[in-house]
């Protein structure tokens, strides 16, 4: 296929098969499209539906995102994960409206120089948005440029990914290409799937290379596995008088960064010095249902114990520690398996007499 067919296939398919009801398609501006093509990094549009509509009923502009606290971001990302996404949102809507005057450079290397705004994400901006011709290489595009190719090697290496890049803006046509961007990545989220693609009703099917050779699933090339190193971790969730359990703020680097945690310790004889720190005289304690949480460069198995505790003087936290109350919680960043293990908590001192 010359590129005026490959494209020219794209956009008929996309004119009767594309994907034009999601609501990031609506109302189409470039803050609308950046936050959604964030929170589809490395995640489902299922999931990110109900993510993307809280969002936006909140922070419904740049100037509402730069202007909100960090904890009401990271709240409002609480399980989405990957939360450098979400500090590093707020970041750049601070830097559009701080020195951009609020509008989003039109600009594509302009673009990919704000906190978290890769080259891809940069061309979704800038095609979606601005109907700017900019080549994108997401992960659903990548899979289907791969296949087409016949592309050796994994697409995660410097070299791979050059070559990937080249295909993406030699294909790319000049006019349209806000639906030629859609229907790209619409291709590879309905048809040109990870497993089981169908190639039947693919519109490149003629083209591509990867099902000539009868090897789809060939392609792309997976990254090279590795086992991944284990970590234990206590996480104990004390519990005052009033239900309320004690957390505190992780460093804003790292992992979990400015999300609200629960302390870690190696062992549960670490406890008495926790205590000591905040004040408080340790009670009763059981152990809750372990959780094994997965990162991508380890997997984290955590031990979770319910403490009760007695304030030695009124309950204040210090710093960046607090009580959240889990009757009346307040509006944080919490990484996922805190939040499930908080839930857990208040199912049990629920069902404890008194």
């Amino acid at each position: 296929m010359s590129p005026e067919q490959f494209n020219g296939a794209v956009l008929a398919w996309y004119d009767r098969h594309g994907r034009k009801d999601l609501p990031w398609q609506q109302g189409i501006n470039p803050y609308r499209v950046w936050v959604s093509e964030i929170m589809l990094q490395q995640t489902q549009v299922s999931t990110v539906l109900d993510y993307f509509d809280r969002f936006m009923h909140t922070l419904p502009t740049v100037e509402a995102l730069a202007a909100a606290p960090e904890d009401e971001v990271l709240h409002l990302w609480t399980g989405l994960g990957y939360y450098s996404r979400a500090r590093n949102l707020h970041k750049t809507a601070q830097l559009v409206v701080s020195e951009h005057g609020g509008e989003f450079p039109r600009d594509v290397d302009a673009l990919a120089e704000l906190p978290g705004i890769g080259r891809s994400t940069a061309g979704a901006i800038a095609s979606l948005s601005m109907g700017l011709r900019a080549p994108i290489l997401d992960g659903n595009v990548k899979r289907v440029l791969a296949r087409y190719s016949a592309q050796d090697g994994y697409p995660g290496e410097p070299k791979v990914a050059k070559q990937l890049w080249e295909v993406a803006e030699r294909l790319t046509p000049q006019q349209r290409v806000n639906h030629y961007t859609q229907a790209m990545m619409d291709l590879g989220a309905t048809l040109c799937t990870r497993s089981k693609p169908s190639c039947l009703l693919c519109p490149l099917q003629s083209g591509c290379r990867a099902h000539q050779l009868g090897r789809e699933s060939a392609y792309p090339v997976p990254k090279p596995r590795k086992t991944l190193p284990q970590k234990r971790t206590l996480m104990p969730l004390l519990a005052n008088r009033d239900g309320a359990i004690l957390l505190y703020r992780r460093p804003a680097s790292g992992l979990w960064g400015g999300l609200w945690s629960l302390p870690e310790l190696l062992a549960s004889n670490e406890l008495d010095g926790l205590a000591a720190r905040h004040g408080l005289t340790l009670g009763s304690r059981r152990e809750l249902p372990g959780l094994s949480h997965s990162f991508s460069h380890f997997q984290l198995a955590i031990e979770p114990w319910l403490v009760q505790v007695e304030a030695q003087s009124p309950a204040v936290a210090e710093g960046d520690w607090l009580w959240y109350n889990l009757a009346s919680p307040p509006r944080l960043g919490l990484a996922a398996p805190v939040k499930k293990l908080l839930k857990c908590a208040e199912t049990e001192l629920h069902q404890e007499p008194g």
